[in-house]
């Protein structure tokens, strides 16, 4: 599933929405960052201040990140008022994600061509109390969308 999906269904229902992701981040705003521990932070930090100045907008934002260390994950929700942030787990094997890695990033992680690559040579904590946990690779993506606009819908972030 990706976060454009659950975008394309938000902008169909007049929702002003911007999905963040690695690729557009990383391409301008963090093209001095790589992928060492510090880095993932910084990039993670870096993103959320853009978030929170959208949000501040009015828009919904998809931040679509790996995002492997729970203290980040925290200092992204403190960032926030209460209500403004839903954290979402895409729960995705490792072999799924590597069967889906259109970049081909896992297979040079595991030639050991890309070091501090997330579950293969860097930990993933998963989160804790997310609000949102999401079974990758057991329903299709637009079953996946539906449940979060379910869940925003549920609680009062849109109508339906």
């Amino acid at each position: 599933m990706t976060a454009s999906t659950n975008g394309r269904r938000l902008v169909s229902m007049g929702r002003h929405t911007y999905l963040l992701d690695g690729d557009n981040v990383r391409h301008d705003l963090n093209r001095d960052l790589g992928f060492t521990d510090a880095d993932r932070v910084e990039n993670l930090r870096r993103a959320n201040e853009v978030a929170k100045l959208m949000v501040d907008a009015g828009l919904i934002v998809l931040a679509s990140f790996i995002s492997p260390f729970r203290a980040e994950r925290k200092m992204a929700r403190e960032l926030f008022a209460a209500g403004e942030y839903v954290e979402i787990f895409v729960d995705t094997p490792l072999h799924i994600a590597e069967k889906r890695d259109p970049k081909g990033l896992y297979k040079r992680a595991r030639l050991g061509r890309l070091k501090n690559f997330t579950c293969i040579d860097s930990p993933y904590e998963e989160p804790e109390l997310p609000e949102i946990v999401l079974a990758a690779g057991v329903s299709a993506p637009e079953e996946l969308a539906e449940q979060v606009i379910n869940y925003l819908a549920h609680h009062g972030y849109i109508d339906r």
